[in-house]
């Protein structure tokens, strides 16, 4: 356990700047991942390459169906799985210690005496150094998520194709030096198939914690999102009323409105012409006194 403990200390600085899903996920990683690889893997198959017998006494033919059969050791295999997996989440881990150490430094600028007043307050965390997943964090985590996904995937798959997921207590070999097709042995078959199905259900409960993530993510951004605009309209209700086209009841007031302009326009210019028809025979009337 001693060479996983400077992954172990990495992740768990994860811990923090990840959301519930990701915690479990990351229990998962430590738990039954880590832990029982470092604890029970190498008891298990430490005699995978001692005890793998052939009915031969060809120098050479054990070695090369042995190298044929597992091309690569499960050990081995699920520790690169684990540190591939793994990488993501770390290349997160170091964006967000780097907004993290931005963002403390803008915050000392502000609080500083003669600190700029137009800066811009910290985005990302509060004066505890929490971090929220958004904006850019979120791109980058949900990037990492599915960088995951497709590596949980890759290794699941490769796996399948390389081993299968049943470990066989007897492997046929006709792979030269060997004088003809000879029959192997693997010791404790059964103890081994139970612990390949362990860690392939590990495997997959891991992968579907991050599809699961995932969408957990993109539903509380849609959330947001639809409560900050529903927050913004009713802040403006203009924004509420949709362009209003004109009724019948609006068109009959509007009429009614140039009737009576009319009807005023008209009187007055009639009441000027009787004014002036008026003054002319009174001044008719003086000519022919």
């Amino acid at each position: 356990m001693g060479d996983w403990g400077f992954l172990s200390s990495l992740l768990d600085k994860v811990q923090s700047h990840s959301t519930v899903i990701g915690k479990i996920w990351m229990t998962v990683l430590f738990l039954f991942r880590i832990m029982v690889l470092g604890a029970g893997a190498e008891s298990v198959w430490g005699d995978e390459q001692s005890d793998f017998v052939c009915n031969t006494q060809q120098p050479g033919c054990e070695n090369v169906c042995y190298d044929w059969t597992f091309p690569i050791s499960h050990i081995r295999f699920w520790v690169l799985q684990i540190i591939f997996v793994s990488t993501p989440t770390l290349v997160y881990l170091g964006h967000a210690m780097h907004v993290i150490h931005q963002e403390n430094k803008m915050r000392e600028k502000l609080a500083s005496p003669g600190g700029p007043r137009r800066l811009k307050s910290p985005k990302y965390t509060d004066d505890k150094g929490k971090v929220t997943i958004k904006g850019n964090l979120l791109g980058s985590y949900l990037t990492q998520l599915v960088f995951k996904i497709l590596i949980e995937a890759a290794f699941i798959t490769g796996q399948y194709y390389l081993y299968g997921f049943i470990m066989v207590p007897m492997f046929p070999c006709s792979k030269k030096p060997c004088p003809f097709t000879v029959e192997c042995y693997m010791s404790r078959p059964t103890e081994k198939t139970i612990f390949i199905i362990f860690m392939l259900a590990v495997a997959c409960v891991s992968l579907v914690l991050n599809v699961a993530e995932v969408f957990y993510l993109l539903c509380s951004r849609c959330k947001a999102r639809s409560g900050s605009r529903r927050g913004n309209s009713a802040d403006n209700p203009v924004a509420l009323s949709a362009p209003r086209w004109p009724t019948v009841d609006d068109a009959l007031k509007q009429s009614k409105k140039h009737l009576d302009l009319e009807m005023e326009t008209s009187q007055s210019l009639g009441g000027s012409l009787d004014g002036a028809k008026e003054e002319k025979r009174l001044l008719g009337d003086h000519l022919h006194s």
